[in-house]
């Protein structure tokens, strides 16, 4: 029997093979020097249908990063923005039968749009926001933890073109009582023993108004493995809050129990202090993650560099965080005794990445240890050791690059 949310998607769920990479590049990419020897050495270009040669991590479900010279940009391109799936039931939505459907026992009266009529019966609005996946960094994590083993490019930040989702809440009438929004897409387990992903949301954060249901990402419908037709944006909060192929909005007045919720996409309690909050689903032993921690990618240079004495290097690159705004990079060329602030790029709002550069004149000849770190305007900072978590999540240590000058 075909359930509801697949009809009303149009949905073809296809087969196994067809996730399969469409060709191989098979070739070799820059990877952090502290990824897992097993995880970098699977690492390598595989191209699927619709984006250039990624990263893969895995193909069922398929997971694949973007490498490092897209983010050059302070826009990720579509065909290079990287691929997240839970689930191996890709779905391929036929639009012209795709529904949004919103209810819930604190919904006061339920609603179902087609894609034409949400983007004709609501605002259109437009913003720039980084899709950071939970886990990004994971493969970095030692001692070694369980997931898949990402290095730094389960991550990209577009521009985002869509409708509030508290203005779609609205129109339906939102309960005193309500507490979360759940939230439900046409993507599905291959095999019915797997639990289907749905997640939800605080009822501050779902009426917020820069959470929003997309249809396009950099002037373009959005991509098949990024969430078409329509997908949740949640800016500031980590991936995984971000439901992609969006078919069902559930107000609700008890909180959501599920495996996605709990156990999955925990951190221990008191273990982040800074981090949103979320207290429906926060009990004595963990609490949901929540938005991302202040971080920096160095772009330009990287481990093994050779320079010579006397040369002009440029170290710059993107920083980024939760949604507070970045105030500052600082860059050390002594190993951290002394820090000095790098320009900061064009500012495309609070919940993008930031471009940063510092021009290092090389005159020390030997190994040199680079170091940056991001501040944010809430004076966070990276941290100079990892903050060990099960899950391997928020690794925002301080970048330290080997660059031999001779």
């Amino acid at each position: 029997m075909v359930d509801r949310r697949r009809f009303l998607a149009g949905i073809a769920v296809p087969a196994l093979s067809s996730l399969s990479p469409i060709a191989s590049a098979v070739t070799r990419v820059w990877q952090p020097e502290e990824l897992a020897e097993g995880a970098a050495a699977e690492g390598y270009l595989e191209r699927i249908a619709g984006k250039v040669p990624l990263i893969k991590r895995s193909y069922r479900p398929p997971n694949f990063e973007t490498p490092l010279d897209y983010y050059k940009n302070i826009i990720t391109p579509n065909d290079a923005f990287f691929v997240r799936y839970h689930l191996s039931g890709v779905p391929d939505v036929n639009v012209k039968t795709w529904r949004v459907k919103v209810g819930g026992d604190a919904a006061q009266h339920p609603a179902e749009y087609d894609f034409a009529a949400l983007k004709r019966d609501f605002p259109v609005v437009e913003m720039v926001a980084v899709c950071q996946c939970s886990g990004n960094r994971r493969g970095m994590f030692a001692p070694h933890v369980q997931g898949v083993e990402w290095g730094v490019g389960a991550m990209g930040n577009a521009r985002w073109k869509g409708v509030r989702l508290r203005d779609v809440l609205a129109k339906s009438g939102v309960a005193k009582d309500a507490i979360e929004v759940g939230f439900n897409g046409a993507d599905g387990p291959a095999l019915p023993v797997t639990p289907d992903f749905v997640k939800s949301l605080p009822i501050d954060r779902a009426l917020d108004e820069n959470t929003l249901i997309a249809f396009e990402m950099n002037g373009k419908p959005l991509p098949r493995w990024n969430g078409f037709p329509a997908r949740l944006i949640v800016p500031g909060w980590t991936g995984t809050y971000w439901v992609k192929h969006l078919t069902d909005i559930d107000v609700r007045s008890k909180p959501l129990v599920n495996f996605w919720m709990n156990p999955a996409y925990r951190i221990p309690a008191g273990k982040f202090p800074q981090v949103a909050r979320f207290p429906s689903q926060e009990n004595a032993a963990g609490q949901p993650i929540t938005d991302m921690v202040v971080n920096s990618l160095v772009t330009t240079i990287h481990d093994g560099l050779r320079v010579h004495r006397g040369q002009v290097v440029d170290v710059g690159g993107i920083a980024w965080d939760g949604g507070h705004g970045i105030r500052d990079v600082m860059v050390s060329v002594d190993s951290g005794q002394s820090w000095q602030k790098a320009q900061l790029g064009r500012d495309l709002g609070r919940f993008s990445f930031r471009p940063f550069s510092f021009k290092w004149h090389a005159t020390q000849p030997g190994p040199t240890v680079v170091m940056v770190k991001a501040t944010n305007n809430r004076g966070e900072t990276q941290v100079p050791e990892l903050i060990f978590n099960p899950a391997g999540y928020h690794h925002n240590v301080v970048s330290r690059i080997m660059v031999e000058v001779a």
